[in-house]
C-alpha cells in the first residue's frame, strides 16, 4: 500500500521472510502503528525451512493461522541415523502425547503456505504499511526515534520515522551492517547441497527421516508434507560448489540415496552451513532478529523456529515499553534471554553436524561403536524436545518454581466445545491458578499493579489433567505467565504469589 508520509511508526520493520512476518503479526496484537520494508517483490515460492517444533505452532497459533497449521503441517516421523554399515546408531523419536504446548512437538511444514498465509493475516490489520520492492539504504537514531531512508524500483528515495526498528532482513542482513556489528564464528564452514523434490509415488520410500553417517557421503532425508520430499548432501572436498547443484550432477548424486527416476525436481540449491552468533543484538533503538543475528547449521532442525522465538520474545517487550507500561532497559533482556539459548541451539546442531558428516572412515566407525552402545545402554536421549534449554536469565523470577520454564497449553471445555487454552487468553501477562483460591488472596497493592499491566487471571478449568500435572510437578498451585507464555515464576503460597508480583512490577520500572 502507498506510504502514510505524515505517520511516525511505532516500530519499523526490515524484511518480510517469515520471522519479519510473524513479527508485525505478533505487534499488531497491541493496536501499534507498524511499517514493513521488503525488497524483494514477493513471496520466495520454494522451500527453504521445512522443520518447526511446537514452540513455533503456539505462536502461529497466537497470530490466528490454527486452520493453517492444521492443513499444511504433518507430524514429524522423528529421525533414524545410520552408520557406517547402514545400521542405527542413534535415534530421535517423536515425543508421545500428551502434548504439553497443544501441538505436536515437531512437525514439517512447507514454507512459501505459511509466509503466505501470515502476509494475508497481516493485510488484515489497518495501522500498518507495507512496502514491498523498497530497498533499505540508510538509518540512523537518535533520542526520540529512528530514521529509516528507502528506495523504491525508480531510484527514488524517502526517509520515514518510526520509534523503534527492528531488522529482519536475513543473513546478509543491511541493518547489521550499518551497525558495524559482527559474528563470532562458532567454527563450522561446510558446503551441503539441497534437493527439494515431488515425489508421486511416496508410499516406495520411507516414511522415517534419516541422517546417512557415511563417510563416503553424508546426507539427509527428511519426507514432508503431501510429496515433498528433502535431501541434504554434503559436497566433499574437491568437489566444486559453483558446478555441484547442475541437474545432472544433482541426479547422480541422489543415486545414493535414493531412485531419482520417479521424482520431479522441485528446486536444487547449494548452501554454506555456518555457525555464527552476532556480538550484538541491539544498538539503541535499533534491534536485530532471526539469521540477521544467528546462523546454524539445520541438523537440530531448529533455524526457523530460533527466529520465532526471536520474534515472540520482542514483541511483548516492545509493546510494553511503547505503551508506558515498561521502562526501556527491558528490550536489554531481549538478548539477555535470547542469545545464550540460540548459542546452546547452535552449538548442539553443529555437534550433530559433526557426527553425521564425519569422513574419515576410522574416527566414523568409532563413532558408531560409541553411539550405538550408548543407545543400547538407555544411555542415549531420543527425545529431540529434551535439547531446548529454558531460560535461566533476563525477565524471570530467579529462584522460583517453574521459572524460565514453557507454560503448558492444555484443553479447555467452552459452550462452544472444546479449545486449547491461548485462543482464550490475551498477549498480557496471566496468573493462572487451578481454582479461585490464589486469585482472591491478591493484595490491594498487587491489584493495583496487575490492574495496571492490563493482567488477567484465570482459573484452568481442563478437560484432561495437563496443567494439574504441570502444577504438581513444581509443587505449586499459580504461575505468572509472561505474555510469550514463559513462564515468569510459580507460587506454592498466596504471600508468594504476591512477591512475585512485587517482584514483576520491580523488573519492568515502568
Amino acid at each position: 500500500m502507498p506510504p502514510n508520509k505524515a505517520a511516525l511508526y511505532d516500530v519499523a520493520i526490515v524484511g518480510y521472510g517469515p520471522v519479519g512476518a510473524t513479527f508485525a503479526n505478533l505487534l499488531a496484537k497491541y493496536g501499534l502503528r507498524i511499517l514493513v520494508v521488503e525488497q524483494a517483490a514477493g513471496i520466495y515460492d520454494k522451500p527453504r525451512a521445512i522443520t518447526i517444533d511446537h514452540e513455533v505452532l503456539r505462536v502461529f497459533q497466537a497470530c490466528g493461522l490454527a486452520d493453517t497449521i492444521a492443513k499444511h503441517t504433518v507430524p514429524h516421523p522423528g529421525t533414524h541415523y545410520l552408520g557406517v554399515d547402514k545400521q542405527i546408531i542413534k535415534i530421535f523419536d517423536p515425543m508421545p502425547p500428551p502434548f504439553p504446548l497443544g501441538w505436536t512437538p515437531t512437525a514439517t511444514f512447507v514454507q512459501p503456505e505459511f509466509e503466505t498465509a501470515l502476509r494475508a493475516k497481516f493485510a488484515t490489520y489497518d495501522k500498518a504499511d507495507v512496502f514491498l520492492s523498497m530497498q533499505a539504504v540508510d538509518v540512523t537514531q537518535d533520542n526520540d526515534g529512528v530514521a529509516l531512508t528507502v528506495k523504491d524500483e525508480s531510484g527514488a528515495q524517502r526517509i520515514l520515522r518510526a520509534r523503534y526498528l527492528v531488522g529482519c532482513d536475513g543473513a546478509n542482513s543491511f541493518v547489521r551492517k550499518k551497525l558495524d556489528i559482527v559474528f563470532d564464528d562458532l567454527a563450522f564452514d561446510e558446503w551441503w547441497m539441497v534437493v527439494d523434490a515431488l515425489d508421486h509415488h511416496a508410499t516406495e520410500r520411507p516414511q522415517k527421516c534419516f541422517q546417512y553417517c557415511w563417510p563416503s557421503r553424508p546426507g539427509t532425508f527428511l519426507p514432508g508434507p503431501g510429496a515433498l520430499r528433502r535431501w541434504e548432501i554434503k559436497i566433499l572436498p574437491g568437489e566444486d560448489p559453483a558446478t555441484f547443484g547442475e541437474r545432472d550432477n544433482v541426479l547422480k548424486v541422489l543415486k545414493a540415496f535414493t531412485d531419482p527416476s520417479k521424482l520431479e525436481i522441485w528446486r536444487s540449491a547449494v548452501y554454506r552451513f555456518h555457525a555464527l552468533l552476532a556480538q550484538s543484538w541491539q544498538s539503541g533503538r535499533i534491534l536485530l532478529m532471526g539469521d540477521a543475528v544467528h546462523q546454524t547449521p539445520p541438523f537440530l532442525g531448529q533455524g526457523l523456529s530460533a527466529g520465532v522465538r526471536d520474534a515472540v520474545n520482542l514483541a511483548w517487550k516492545l509493546a510494553l515499553v511503547l505503551r508506558g507500561d515498561a521502562a526501556p532497559s527491558i528490550l536489554e533482556t531481549y538478548a539477555e534471554e535470547r542469545k545464550p539459548h540460540v548459542s546452546a541451539l547452535v552449538t548442539l546442531a553443529k555437534e550433530f553436524g559433526l557426527i553425521i558428516g564425519e569422513l574419515d572412515p576410522v574416527r566414523a566407525e568409532a563413532r558408531d561403536n560409541k553411539l550405538r552402545a550408548e543407545l543400547q545402554s538407555g544411555e542415549a536421549q531420543t527425545n529431540r524436545q529434551k535439547f531446548i534449554p529454558d531460560l535461566v536469565g533476563g525477565l524471570i523470577a530467579k529462584g522460583a518454581p517453574a521459572a524460565g520454564t514453557l507454560f503448558p497449553q492444555p484443553d479447555i471445555a467452552t459452550l462452544n466445545g472444546e479449545v486449547r487454552l491461548d485462543n482464550l487468553l490475551k498477549p498480557e501477562f496471566t496468573i493462572a491458578a487451578a481454582s479461585s483460591i490464589a486469585l482472591n488472596a491478591l493484595t490491594p497493592e498487587s491489584l493495583a499493579i496487575w490492574n495496571r499491566l492490563r493482567g488477567q487471571r484465570v482459573v484452568v478449568r481442563e478437560t484432561k489433567t495437563l496443567f494439574s500435572d504441570w502444577l504438581d510437578r513444581y509443587n505449586i498451585t499459580a504461575a505468572i505467565v509472561r505474555p510469550d507464555r514463559t513462564v515468569f515464576g510459580g507460587a506454592r503460597t498466596a504471600g508468594e504469589l504476591n512477591a512475585l508480583i512485587a517482584a514483576l512490577a520491580a523488573q519492568l520500572k515502568p
